[in-house]
Formats: C-alpha cells, sequence, structure tokens
C-alpha cells in the first residue's frame, strides 16, 4: 500500500470514526485499514492514532499529520476536478447546535448536497463544542463569543435569549414587569435534575449591568423544543432563542415579556480551517451557505430585535385575580 492510498484510508477512519467502515467505504478489508494506520505510523516514527472498543482518536502528532493529509489529498482532488472539468466533489463534516442545525443548517445542507452530487456530507448536531482538528470536522456553526484561534470566523448574525409565553397563559396570570416578578409566574425550564435555573438578565432596562436571577422552574423538561410547545400550549413562561421562536413571535402564538432586561446578543459564526481549496465542499458550503443563512437571521432579527422603550409592557397588563 502506498502513502497516498494510506493517507486517504486514514482520513476516511477518522471521518467515520472506524477502521471497518474506512475499508467498507473503498471496497477493502478490516486488515487493509489496520495496516494503512500502520504505514503512515512507521514513517512518522510515533503513534498517530489510538484505538478502543470506543472508537477511534487522535494523538496530538496524529491531528497535525491529518492536516496535512487531507490537504495533500484536497489538492490532487482539486487537479483531477480541473483536469476532467469536475466542479465540487468530496468529504464534508459539519457540526451546529442540536436545535439551530434542524432548524436552520440542515434544510441548507440538504440543498447543497442535492445540487453537488459528488458531495457526501456528515452532519454532527451537538449541544456542544466539538474538537475541529480531532473529531476531523470541516466546518462549525458557533452561537458564542469566539476566543482567539487560527480557524476563520463568519459572522452569519446574531440571535439572543426571550422570554415569552402564550396569549392565554399571560391572560391568565399577568404580565411580568420586571425580573422579580418571575417568582409568581410558572416557569418552564430545561434542567431535569433541579427545579431551579438561573436566566441572566439586565439589572435594569438602560443600563448594561447583568444579574443572575435563580428562577424556580416549576416544569422542567429536558428539551428546549418540548418546553416550547408546553409554553404555546399555555403551560407558562419559556426562555429560548430568538431563532427558535420568531415564528411564533410573528404569528402571535407567543409573546414576549421582559424585552428591556434582555442580554445583549450573542454572535452567531461559521468557522472552519483558512485556506479551503477551490474545488473542496468547504469553500463550496462557504459560499452557498453564509448569504443563505445571512438572510435566515436578518428575518430573525426583523422579528425578534426590536425593543419597546423602557418600562413598556409588550401587553395590556392585567390583574391575576
Amino acid at each position: 500500500m502506498d502513502r497516498l492510498d494510506a493517507m486517504a484510508m486514514a482520513v476516511a477512519a477518522i471521518d467515520e470514526g472506524s477502521l471497518a467502515a474506512a475499508a467498507r467505504r473503498f471496497g477493502r478489508s478490516a486488515a487493509a485499514a489496520t495496516r494503512a494506520i500502520a504505514v503512515l505510523e512507521a514513517a512518522a516514527g510515533e503513534t498517530l492514532l489510538l484505538r478502543s472498543t470506543r472508537g477511534l482518536r487522535l494523538t496530538e502528532a496524529g491531528a497535525r499529520h491529518a492536516a496535512v493529509w487531507r490537504d495533500v489529498l484536497g489538492k490532487l482532488r482539486d487537479i483531477q476536478a480541473e483536469q476532467t472539468g469536475t466542479t465540487i466533489s468530496g468529504h464534508l463534516v459539519l457540526t451546529a447546535p442540536e436545535l439551530f442545525g434542524r432548524l436552520k443548517v440542515t434544510p441548507v445542507l440538504e440543498s447543497f448536497v442535492d445540487l453537488h452530487p459528488e458531495v457526501q456530507a456528515r452532519a454532527l448536531l451537538l449541544n456542544q463544542v466539538v474538537d475541529m482538528l480531532g473529531e476531523g470536522v470541516d466546518i462549525a456553526i458557533r452561537l458564542a463569543h469566539l476566543p482567539e484561534s487560527s480557524l476563520v470566523a463568519v459572522k452569519l448574525g446574531t440571535v439572543r435569549q426571550v422570554i415569552c409565553a402564550s396569549p392565554a397563559y399571560l391572560a391568565k396570570h399577568g404580565q411580568p414587569q420586571q425580573p422579580a416578578d418571575l417568582s409568581r409566574h410558572v416557569c418552564i425550564g430545561t434542567n431535569p435534575e433541579g427545579n431551579r435555573e438561573l436566566w441572566n438578565l439586565r439589572h435594569d432596562p438602560s443600563g448594561a449591568r447583568m444579574r443572575s436571577i435563580s428562577v424556580q422552574t416549576r416544569l422542567s423538561i429536558n428539551s428546549v423544543a418540548a418546553g416550547l410547545d408546553a409554553a404555546r400550549r399555555g403551560a407558562g413562561l419559556v426562555r429560548g432563542m430568538s431563532y427558535q421562536v420568531a415564528d411564533d413571535l410573528a404569528t402571535g402564538r407567543l409573546l414576549r415579556v421582559l424585552a428591556p432586561f434582555e442580554p445583549d446578543a450573542i454572535p452567531v459564526n461559521m468557522v472552519f480551517r483558512p485556506h479551503p481549496r477551490r474545488w473542496s465542499p468547504v469553500r463550496g458550503f462557504v459560499d452557498y451557505a453564509v448569504p443563505i443563512l445571512r438572510r435566515e437571521l436578518a428575518q430573525v432579527a426583523a422579528v425578534v430585535d426590536w425593543l419597546p422603550p423602557a418600562g413598556a409592557p409588550l401587553l395590556p397588563s392585567s390583574d391575576p385575580g
């Protein structure tokens, strides 16, 4: 087995998380995949890939070598693409937060794959930060302020945390005017292990100082989507991200409360390694998806980012009696 074949097999193993799966991709035996790793480790003079019953894990040296393998193989694909007239081809691994990925990213990924039949894509929708290099991830969608790194970050827009409830609930229980009013409301949380959560809100509408309000959550569900469903049915107040409730706010299924006390907006970025190759699915997806996701988030902002004057209610206040 030559070095290029071994590189291709190793990259497939990293992407698939299994030597056996990588071997099946190339129509080879599991033993061939094992030999591929042995060839590369012999050339490097050190261990590159750790194998266990839980899967594969790159060593620190393996992560550096894997980046080189991907670059070499990608450049060869670019040369072949130019010679054959092929456009975008190859494997793409993307990660995003679960609900944002389901609502916003996956539909874009589906249409991208449909446009490019030579692309194979894998989406990891996880509510945790994934080690892009170690896990072989090409693109990550991050909803957070980013630390300094060597990765490229393209800003897509912003989202914000909002508190809302159904019109029926607010008509029955009244609308909270101050964060302290949350104590007399039914609040829906997403921490099933306890009946309290910390909700970050401004100390006052005109200031930048934040405070954490300990909120008693009389209903706790380990799913944001299920919590939002409960709020739509009138079960109580729920805290969600603006992209999750924009349609509800636009149609009036949910109404926003305590808007002047909300924390600052959170940036949404698409993150990837520098200098993606011309014909790579990474560059193709970035070019395709960025304008679509920017437009989607701009539409969310048009619905959600309006703030009323400080102290102004979003509903006529009612006395629950």
